[in-house]
């Protein structure tokens, strides 16, 4: 029975490792082998010795350095392999002398090596071909979650709700197009910089707002996404710190994070942002994200679009109560974002915080001419909010056919309830 307990501890903390190290693992490996996919399979040989020997020998003082170190023998293997198979590749010849050397290194050096010396920009090179713009959107989500989170293909699954096989396709893809589009393992150039930069910003939000408010299931909220889009996007700030909106994301995803325990109820049921208790809010989280906000605005120049949604996170963040909120400021934030950021869920977002500040009647006037809007089609959210104001204004009949409507179209079993139930209060009113 010990022995059992003691394989299973062996096995959490190979687990716990392997979540920690293994983005740094792989970026090390990337560097030296110019392939990502090739790189996680070295990492992935490494992982398997550990599950084969650890339980054997015990855990090793410095498990990173171990899983490192095999993963370049590994490596090491491969191109001797390759060398054989084509002797006239002298670039596959040169990286071998320097794999080797590097295999005859003393332990020590080769640990420095492997987390010390490049491992920032290592990181850095592998978040960016991540999410590089050649792929998907729901590749770039699934193998920045695989290679910089750690997750397995199983659980990518489970949190985006669709089959292993599905998310096992895209990783698989991904790797692929990588190569055949011969995508560099670089940090990308100030020209280009921007655009990417963007690009991994967009798959972090969108990992967050998937625990956020889950598109699909029965859980309301999954949290473990939103711990994964936030962890990672503390490391790009670390990485880019002279990036403002690196900061303004991570702002908006601290403060957003800080509501997580108050926007669920006793029976897993949404809890709305003004109905909340605010005691159940994180403080330390609020902290975290005013203290990011407050570096991407001493950064200078205009806010950007993530900043600038920081800034409305704010104004929730700071308020005691929801009479306190200063929703005349978060109109005057949805202002500025509009206009440097224009999309229809922006004018959706300030509707609500016009109806707010200046009655339910200002909101409907903007929310009425987003109804034929096609980017809309099929959006829930719109339906809801109209609802919402038609039964702040006592048109509860039009209202309970919206939220009926927007029923129909979401698909998370507690959004549905929850609709619902408000379609009932209004025929209450009625």
């Amino acid at each position: 029975m010990s022995e059992g307990r003691d394989a299973a501890a062996i096995h959490r903390a190979i687990e716990a490792v392997w979540r920690i190290e293994s983005a740094k693992i792989i970026a090390t490996l990337a560097r030296k082998v110019r392939d990502v996919g090739l790189a996680e399979e070295l990492a992935q040989d490494a992982l398997v010795a550990a599950l084969e020997q650890w339980p054997v020998d015990g855990v090793p003082d410095n498990p990173a350095a171990w899983l490192t170190q095999v993963a370049k023998h590994r490596a090491l293997d491969r191109l001797r392999h390759v060398q054989l198979a084509e002797r006239k590749a002298p670039e596959i010849g040169r990286e071998l002398d320097a794999l080797h050397e590097m295999a005859q290194a003393d332990f020590a050096q080769a640990v420095d090596a492997a987390l010390d010396d490049d491992i920032g920009d290592d990181l850095l090179r592998l978040v960016f071909t991540a999410c590089h713009p050649v792929l998907s959107t729901e590749a770039r989500v699934a193998l920045t979650l695989r290679l910089m989170g750690g997750l397995t293909t199983d659980e990518i699954a489970r949190a985006f709700l669709v089959p292993e096989a599905t998310v096992a396709q895209r990783i698989v893809r991904a790797k692929r197009t990588l190569a055949e589009a011969r995508v560099p393992f670089e940090v990308p150039r100030r020209h280009e910089l921007d655009a990417r930069l963007a690009s991994v910003l967009e798959v972090l939000y969108l990992i967050f707002n998937e625990g956020y408010a889950a598109t699909a299931g029965d859980d309301w909220m999954r949290p473990g996404l939103c711990d994964e889009a936030l962890r990672l996007g503390r490391i790009v700030a670390e990485l880019v710190p002279g990036e403002s909106e690196v900061h303004g994301l991570v702002a908006l995803m601290e403060i957003q994070a800080s509501r997580t325990a108050a926007r669920v109820g006793a029976s897993g049921e949404p809890v709305l942002l003004l109905d909340q208790n605010r005691a159940r809010w994180d403080q330390m989280l609020i902290r975290r994200g005013l203290a990011a906000l407050a570096r991407a605005e001493s950064l200078g120049g205009a806010l950007g679009p993530y900043a600038l949604q920081a800034a409305i996170a704010a104004c929730h963040g700071r308020a005691r109560t929801a009479g306190e909120t200063d929703w005349a400021r978060i109109a005057a934030l949805y202002d500025a974002l509009a206009a440097l950021s224009p999309s229809p869920i922006v004018e959706l977002n300030r509707a609500v915080a016009l109806s707010m500040a200046f009655g339910p009647a200002a909101g409907l006037e903007v929310v009425d001419a987003l109804v034929d809007e096609p980017a809309l089609k099929g959006y829930h959210l719109l339906p809801t909010v109209r609802g919402d104001l038609l039964f702040k204004l006592g048109r509860h009949d039009e209202a309970r056919r919206e939220f009926q409507r927007a029923a129909s179209l979401t698909r998370n079993t507690r959004e549905q309830a929850l609709l619902r139930a408000r379609a009932d209060a209004c025929g209450d009113k009625s």
